[in-house]
């Protein structure tokens, strides 16, 4: 989510004189990748190399901020040792360099900060802030600590600060809308540097000074156009390469846009270039600041072909901003190669860029499989393989624009409807990988198209983790469009299934908490109660899990409200018992037994045994922890008859066992002691001997303390015996 090259002045490589390129306007190049090789039709775009090309300009800035480094703080100036990490501001408008100013900072820095880079964007591709409670949760992720399940923000802000005590990290946080996003995020470690860019000052925050970027230097500017056009064009016309330098403002985004373009027309000269963008027309109300790059944008664009166009167009309604050829050819109803092909035309006009696989990640705090990329093989057809791209952050505001002038709402509606279809059905196959080879559900993905296939477990899970953002970043986008009919609860439970089969259920379950709060928003919205009921029971499990036994109380009666509306009995029993176990986790072991009580009735109602006699165990244990030995007695001995109803005798043999317990603990040893010899007949007969040598060494312990120490070393001896036959009890007592 951090800006693009567009926005900077990191310039990836473009096409030289005397290429093969050809006007856009009439046919696009020929797609490459990063490295120059071409594209074949169909074939999967590698990841792109890292840019090689150096940076344009900002020597000065580099220094004046290298500089402010080294000043000495206001706490240091009044003898006292700084109590958070400094913060260096880089501040201007989108487009002028900054996020490459800052990325060029970060590497010459790296070798200083041992613990690595952590990298956040506090702004969505589409101007949303995407929350400090999100931004914390990824940056724990990325320190690779896992916050609890639905974890509030002052939480998790408190952790992310106690994770970087000691530590000696950079944290950039890209595109801030304001102090308030940054504050809470800021760490007090002093041997921490948070690097923020962002429009405007950082009011608030105190020992701040901004490095504010106006436009590029003459020879910078020139530089860029080189790098794009070609030197020998520049060259022979220096002062017309001036001009389109001054046309563009100095604006990096605007001069690459310009040198694209001219680098797609070998035989246009610089002045064909400034007369292109002079050509354009501007909107009577555009701030004199944000001419440059609408000129060069919409030169750009105007000259696409009207299939390219619309892709570029439809690339906004991206989750996350980030647009691969799965995701292009569904938003455009077009085929995987073609989208692949005009992602990477695209790319190579400076419209789009490619997100190397490692963006946002510091090589520190990356998996094997992120900094390596999918498993090595032969170059099979493989959904992981597929290059994402993002929109420049300085140039989504104006692509958008087309797309609401270009575009029809229900044509859009459609784009966003395959496009989340798509979407599901990657999902189910990247589920599948999961499965055992020969399993159903490897063989039902075996049968979906090649395009949609995984070639291994490993290349799924890369795909799954590099496009986990943008998944939960869809699921969200379904449900909060409300018009998409089934599609958001396919894709909310088809991403749970998938998380689920990757990572288990304890890594996914901060994920896992925000996609049944989505679950259960879209119920409530279209009174599904079933749902609704589901919804609530597996948030308040993850609330109990993570130590808000409160708060999932409240959940857990929400589900029973709702299972009682839609007559749903499993889910009001689910609901019913695990409110009297929240209450017991409490201590208020009446509210236990009784809602345990309740759920007992019902289970009664539908005969079923088995699990009436477990419930019976439970209220019995909740009464004898409120010391209320008469209702334990009665409901111990109700589960015991109900295990030899069901031919239950190690059932019974425990329920009895725990009954002796409940009389020992009420005064009555000699009571307890004939329960337990009952019990230890019927677990005998059961043939379990784990529980015969439990039991026997209950009955040692009560024998000790009524006096017949020899009788209980027999019952001792025994029990020990059979626990030597029976290790696994060692683990269980």
């Amino acid at each position: 989510m951090t800006e693009q090259a567009v926005d900077g002045g990191h310039v990836p490589p473009g096409p030289r004189d005397g290429s093969a390129a050809a006007a856009p306007g009439r046919r696009m190049p020929q797609a490459r990748r990063a490295d120059g090789a071409a594209v074949r039709p169909g074939a999967p775009a590698a990841a792109p190399a890292p840019d090689t090309t150096g940076f344009a300009g900002r020597h000065r800035e580099l220094r004046e901020l290298h500089a402010e480094i080294a000043r000495a703080g206001l706490d240091t100036l009044s003898g006292r040792k700084g109590a958070r990490s400094r913060v260096l501001l880089i501040a201007g408008r989108p487009g002028s360099g900054r996020t490459a100013l800052a990325e060029r900072l970060l590497r010459e820095l790296a070798g200083d900060y041992p613990d690595g880079v952590l990298r956040a964007a506090l702004t969505g591709p589409g101007g949303e802030r995407p929350g400090t409670a999100r931004v914390a949760r990824e940056l724990l992720a990325a320190l690779g600590e896992q916050p609890a399940p639905g974890a509030c923000e002052d939480e998790l802000t408190e952790r992310l600060r106690g994770a970087l005590t000691g530590r000696r990290a950079l944290l950039f946080l890209d595109d801030a809308p304001g102090a308030d996003a940054v504050a809470p995020l800021l760490p007090d470690a002093p041997d921490c540097l948070v690097v923020v860019v962002s429009q405007g000052p950082l009011t608030g925050i105190p020992d701040v000074r901004p490095c504010v970027l106006g436009g590029l230097d003459g020879p910078a500017c020139v530089e860029i156009l080189s790098r794009y056009a070609g030197p020998t064009r520049i060259t022979v016309d220096p002062r017309t390469a001036e001009s389109v330098a001054e046309e563009c403002g100095g604006q990096p985004a605007a001069l690459i846009l310009a040198g694209a373009w001219l680098a797609a027309r070998p035989r246009a000269s610089v002045s064909d270039l400034r007369q292109g963008l002079r050509a354009v027309p501007l909107p009577g109300d555009l701030p004199r600041a944000a001419r440059p790059l609408f000129r060069a944008f919409h030169l750009a664009q105007a000259a696409l072909p009207a299939p390219a166009a619309r892709i570029l167009r439809l690339s906004t309604l991206a989750p996350a901003g980030l647009v691969d050829a799965q995701i292009a050819s569904a938003l455009a109803g077009c085929s995987v190669p073609v989208a692949a092909t005009v992602l990477d035309d695209l790319a190579a006009l400076g419209l789009l860029r490619p997100v190397p696989a490692e963006h946002g990640a510091s090589p520190k705090f990356s998996t094997p499989l992120e900094q390596g990329g999918p498993p090595s093989g032969p170059p099979l057809p493989d959904a992981a393989l597929h290059t994402p791209y993002r929109l420049p952050g300085s140039l989504a505001p104006l692509v958008r624009e087309l797309l609401h002038a270009q575009e029809r709402p229900a044509d859009i509606q459609l784009a966003r409807a395959r496009m989340l279809e798509r979407t599901v059905r990657l999902l189910h196959s990247c589920r599948a990988m999961a499965e055992p080879a020969g399993s159903p559900a490897r063989q039902k993905a075996d049968g979906l198209p090649r395009s949609l296939r995984f070639s291994s477990r490993a290349a799924a899970a890369h795909w799954l983790r590099g496009r986990r953002g943008a998944l939960l970043d869809a699921a969200g986008v379904a449900v909060a469009d409300g018009g998409l009919d089934t599609l958001d609860r396919r894709l909310v439970a088809a991403l749970t299934r998938t998380l689920l089969a990757h990572e288990g259920a304890e890594a996914a379950a901060p994920d896992l908490y925000g996609l049944h709060e989505l679950v259960l928003r879209v119920a409530e919205r279209r009174g599904l109660a079933r749902e609704q009921a589901a919804a609530l029971l597996n948030l308040a499990d993850l609330d109990g899990r993570a130590g808000r036994p409160e708060q999932a109380a409240v959940r857990y009666r929400g589900a029973l409200e709702a299972a009682r509306s839609a007559r749903d009995p499993v889910a009001a029993g689910r609901a019913l018992e695990s409110l009297g176990g929240t209450y017991t986790e409490l201590g208020d072991w009446q509210r236990a037994a009784d809602w345990y009580g309740r759920a007992l009735e019902l289970r009664l109602a539908r005969g079923e045994r088995a699990d009436a006699a477990r419930l019976h165990g439970r209220t019995g244990a909740a009464y004898a922890c409120a010391a209320r030995w008469d209702e334990a007695l009665r409901e111990w001995r109700a589960a015991a008859r109900t295990y030899r109803r069901l031919g239950d005798p190690a059932g019974r043999a425990r329920a009895a066992g725990e009954m002796a317990g409940v009389q020992e603990r009420a005064g009555r040893p000699e009571e307890a002691l004939r329960t337990r010899l009952e019990a230890l007949e019927t677990a005998r007969k059961a043939e379990d001997g784990r529980l015969e040598a439990e039991l026997r060494l209950r009955i040692a312990d009560t024998l000790d303390r009524l006096g017949d120490p020899a009788a209980a070393r027999l019952h001792r001896d025994a029990g020990e015996r059979l626990l030597e036959d029976h290790p696994d009890h060692l683990r269980n007592r």
